[in-house]
């Protein structure tokens, strides 16, 4: 027996059932046949209950993730979020990156220094590693904090919902990562001229980058929908970003960017101190002692 359903990327899946468990082919939409997943269903398990548990690494309702009223309704959960709470400064980072990481407490110290600078709402993923150091940070300088969870981080499982030490009123947790990245880069947009707002990239993997290069990407095409300029921060600590940042070197070099439109859209840091610096005068404010 079998089923299958098609995706937006324009591939379908077929799942069969052979001796009590699950397999799944993907087709493409040039016709081909790509790899097969056993998802080790027990035939055994009421229907519905089957259908949540379909694959130990990927927790997928079909009908919910294919359904344009489920997604709209939480991104209107996000902007919900942020309208209670305040735009300010969002933080992408490695939830891989712990208390023991020199980053962890670099992060810390910019997510408490930057919350005092800005006065506003710092926002992150609400996972562990540096999004946790940011959240901190901002806690201790007393400033309000929002988050958009996930189910899962890179690395390890989260076991719950619910945030360890964060009010539940203060983060949301979603189910949907489009719902989650409309939140995230709302909580950036400046529509006013007391709105001061920030992007800050910290070091990270390949849920930073694919966060970072979409927001630039928002930022380069003038499609982020803010109706003033969002001060865009990487944080290159010891070098970490060396190699991307040869690379779009090498883009320039090859012409699919133009020369300085990298880095006409973001500003590169290699400490904290030269990160408060920037938004300092980005926002015409003084300095912190």
């Amino acid at each position: 027996m079998s089923f299958s359903t098609v995706s937006n990327l324009g591939s379908r899946v077929v799942v069969t059932k052979f001796r009590g468990r699950s397999a799944a082919e993907v087709q493409s939409s040039s016709g081909k046949w790509g790899f097969g997943v056993n998802l080790n269903c027990r035939e055994s398990l009421p229907c519905r209950r089957r259908k949540n548990l379909m694959c130990k690494s990927e927790l997928v309702d079909f009908d919910e993730r294919t359904s344009p009223h489920e997604i709209r309704k939480e991104v209107e959960r996000c902007y919900d979020l942020i309208n209670r709470l305040g735009r300010g400064t969002v933080y992408l980072g490695s939830s891989r990156m712990g208390p023991d990481h020199p980053h962890y407490l670099k992060a810390f110290e910019l997510g408490r220094e930057i919350a005092k600078l800005l006065d506003c709402t710092s926002w992150t993923g609400a996972g562990p590693g540096l999004m946790d150091a940011a959240t901190k940070g901002a806690l201790q300088a007393g400033k309000p904090v929002g988050g958009f969870k996930i189910g899962k981080e890179a690395g390890e499982w989260t076991a719950s919902n619910f945030h360890s030490y964060l009010p539940a009123e203060t983060y949301l947790t979603c189910r949907f990562f489009s719902a989650r990245k409309h939140g995230l880069v709302d909580a950036a947009v400046r529509n006013e001229a007391t709105d001061r707002t920030a992007v800050v990239a910290l070091p990270g993997g390949i849920g930073t980058l694919d966060e970072m290069f979409e927001i630039l990407a928002l930022i380069q095409l003038q499609r982020i929908g803010s109706e003033l300029p969002v001060p865009f921060i990487v944080m290159n600590y010891d070098s970490f970003y060396k190699n991307l940042l040869e690379f779009l070197d090498d883009c320039e070099y090859w012409g699919t960017v133009s020369r300085g439109e990298v880095g006409s859209l973001w500003k590169v840091c290699e400490n904290n101190s030269e990160a408060l610096s920037y938004l300092a005068d980005f926002y015409h404010l003084s300095p912190l002692d």
